[in-house]
């Protein structure tokens, strides 16, 4: 890829800060800049030498960019984007790594404006149990899948610096529609985290708690490692994806319903084929991973 001049980081945590730290390994950028609303993470994240320079704000810091990267909460990004387009360079271009596409293109289309075009919509499939800009890792995004939406009007030379950047940092690139995305992540990932927080609420509500709790094993800590994450982050990603969250909820409580009724009525032959059934299907996609590594 050409050597860019600056790139503007809008969120030094996790995934910006690892975003910054591979594109400098892969010599694609000379300098970095780095925004964040936690002035103490701005000041680490300088300290790390993940960014060059800490800017006083979004727009301070896309001035003169050649790419900015938001990786803040998906309900922030309107007004990111709303500030950044008001700084960035005619040729300058603008991408995300937020979880829900739909609403934030529908949004990146009233505050951009006229810049719409240079925004090319992203979601890097990589994260750590841990967050903040001490977790973020030049490894982060090695054999991690990079989904980019881009629309009808997004220009392609937009699109093609997006793919290239990701590229450089190890990930593989696929395209699709805002639409089809929210589809898919609400079933394989917004979905799953809602159950996690769920099921460690519901037993965390109850009385004899600590006791349940002090008798989970491995099985309780897999399932719910994922409650762990970011409310605030979690909460705006189901909002912002809601018809497509409670459309799997729908699905999920009908298959859920099915495993209730076959041990109502003691059907063991028929309860054992759906858990085969369901074995195989997670065995199929293991090995399909290992073939084709991926973060989570």
């Amino acid at each position: 890829m050409r050597r860019l001049k600056t790139v503007a980081v809008v969120g030094v945590g996790l995934i910006g800060g690892s975003f910054a730290l591979a594109l400098r390994r892969a010599g694609g950028v000379a300098t970095i800049v780095g925004a964040d609303r936690d002035a103490a993470a701005l000041e680490r994240a300088t300290a790390l030498g993940v960014i060059d320079t800490a800017a006083e704000s979004a727009a301070d810091a896309a001035r003169g960019a050649d790419l900015v990267f938001i990786s803040v909460p998906v309900r922030q990004i309107p007004t990111v984007l709303h500030d950044v387009a008001l700084a960035i360079d005619p040729t300058a271009v603008i991408t995300d790594a937020g979880s829900t596409k739909e609403e934030v293109v529908r949004r990146a289309r009233e505050e951009m404006r006229d810049r719409f075009p240079r925004f090319v919509p992203g979601h890097p499939i990589a994260g750590r149990e841990t967050s903040g800009v001490e977790s973020a890792t030049v490894e982060l995004f090695r054999g991690a899948r990079v989904v980019l939406t881009p629309c009808e009007e997004t220009d392609a030379d937009a699109v093609d610096l997006a793919r290239t950047c990701w590229e450089a940092v190890g990930a593989r690139v696929a395209l699709t529609t805002a639409r089809q995305h929210d589809e898919i992540f609400a079933s394989v990932s917004h979905l799953p985290h809602l159950l996690a927080f769920a099921l460690v609420s519901e037993l965390g509500s109850r009385d004899n708690a600590s006791e349940l709790f002090s008798f989970a094993a491995g099985g309780f800590r897999d399932f719910t490692r994922i409650a762990g994450s970011s409310p605030e982050m979690w909460r705006d990603i189901a909002l912002q994806n809601r018809d497509a969250l409670l459309a799997e909820l729908e699905r999920y409580e009908g298959r859920l319903a099915v495993f209730r009724e076959l041990i109502d009525k003691g059907d063991g032959p028929a309860l054992e084929r759906l858990m085969r059934e369901a074995r195989s299907a997670r065995h199929a996609w293991l090995s399909g991973s290992k073939r084709s590594p991926s973060s989570e």
